[in-house]
């Protein structure tokens, strides 16, 4: 088999969309020299010219005349009567130049040369795949669904590069069918041996940032800033967002009429219940801002200990604490401040945590998440109104409502 019916069956090489001409003679003249070293003991002494457009490759070897009988490195030195059958006037002490066919290498050393070929042109892609996708960190991508699994999503984009959404970076309510496009950021590109792990989220904050991003042109052009989202994926999320125009008012601009701009941002989170709030500086207005829906009677905050004390009428304070506690967990997440409710005009209360002795923890959880977090907040309640909202046994109910009366009556 003659050198250029050799190389051009590496000539597919060439279209490959992520190497350019330079780059592929620099990968086949490496792979041709560790064939030469294995076959030969060292490659120091030959040129290789590759013209991977033509699809042609010539290795020449270059070694010294030496005195017949004084041959000591085959690979280094050649016989005066061996050079003279290349060339006859060849004299002892003059170089010679021979020109060595792949097929001189053995058929197994050129299969094991297409091997390492391919193993360093895949190499090479990867790399460039990782570096693209590194770039794109932080960015919204788009791709199609192409096998589902328990733990996973594997999805291809246009070029074929395949991007994996874990279940833990899914929205709950998300269900993809085969075939179908999805939307997400890139939350990670990581080198796994050789080959790139694209990692993309849906759950992220900066998934819900870059989607303001992409749906509100005056966050697209920057007359409005995303100062911080915190979000409790599919079921709640806070948006803070100012502007440096007093004229354009953020979260009008950003809620749209009727809500009409943020409602494809909700459809894309699963119906997800986003609150878009003005940032400001003013930390108890802010605060305040963040606990909405409540409607706030006073606040005092401790800067040193980043806490503050929040007074609400009673009726406001299962609003501010949220279903679940979202509520206030969230605007927490966002003002960066731990939140103490407080019940307006109520005296003499005992927080519920002190009962912790004598009440289970997970029964005191219960009562927090309809916001009920003190003794009094609770003996205020109806005990089958209690049983409803906290799906708790009647007779637990009953027993946290004796203790906590005790507590008074002594």
């Amino acid at each position: 088999m003659e050198n250029i019916a050799l190389i051009e069956s590496f000539s597919e090489f060439k279209d490959d969309k992520f190497i350019d001409r330079v780059t592929l003679m620099s990968i086949l003249e490496d792979v041709f020299r560790n064939a030469l070293k294995k076959k030969f003991g060292s490659d120091d002494n030959f040129d290789i010219i590759i013209n991977p457009d033509k699809g042609d490759l010539e290795i020449w070897r270059n070694r010294i005349v030496v005195a017949d009988g004084e041959v000591e490195d085959d690979n280094q030195e050649i016989s005066l009567t061996a050079a003279r059958r290349i060339e006859p006037d060849f004299e002892v002490g003059e170089d010679v130049s021979e020109e060595v066919k792949l097929i001189d290498l053995g058929r197994r050393s050129i299969l094991a040369l297409r091997q390492n070929l391919i193993s360093k042109i895949h190499e090479h892609d990867n790399t460039n795949i990782y570096k693209q996708f590194k770039e794109l960190e932080g960015e919204i991508y788009t791709a199609e669904v192409h096998h589902i699994r328990h733990r996973a999503i594997i999805m291809l984009d246009d070029e074929g590069n395949e991007i994996i959404l874990p279940k833990d970076r899914q929205i709950p309510s998300d269900f993809f069918r085969k075939g179908e496009n999805v939307r997400g950021v890139i939350e990670s590109v990581e080198l796994k041996g050789n080959k790139p792990s694209i990692i993309m989220s849906r759950t992220s904050p900066l998934f819900l940032e870059k989607l303001f991003e992409s749906e509100i042109p005056e966050v697209f052009d920057g007359l409005i800033t995303v100062k911080k989202v915190v979000r409790i994926p599919g079921e709640k999320a806070k948006v803070a967002v100012d502007s440096y125009d007093d004229r354009i008012d953020p979260v009008g601009a950003c809620v749209g009429m009727k809500g009409s701009r943020i409602h494809g941002i909700v459809r894309e989170l699963g119906n997800e219940n986003i609150d878009v709030i003005n940032y400001t500086n003013n930390l108890q207005l802010y605060i305040t801002r963040a606990l909405s829906p409540a409607k706030v009677t006073s606040i005092k905050i401790n800067e040193e200990t980043n806490r503050a004390e929040v007074m609400l009428r009673p009726e406001e304070v299962s609003k501010a604490i949220g279903r679940g506690g979202h509520n206030i967990r969230l605007a927490g997440q966002l003002t960066g401040f731990e939140i103490d409710v407080f019940r307006e005009g109520v005296e003499e209360d005992v927080e519920l945590t002190e009962f912790t002795d004598e009440i289970d923890s997970w029964i005191i959880e219960e009562f927090a998440k309809i916001g009920l977090d003190t003794a009094k907040s609770i003996l205020e309640q109806d005990l089958a109104d209690l049983v409803k909202r906290t799906d708790l046994e009647e007779e637990t109910v009953s027993e946290v409502m004796k203790i906590l009366k005790s507590e008074f009556e002594d």
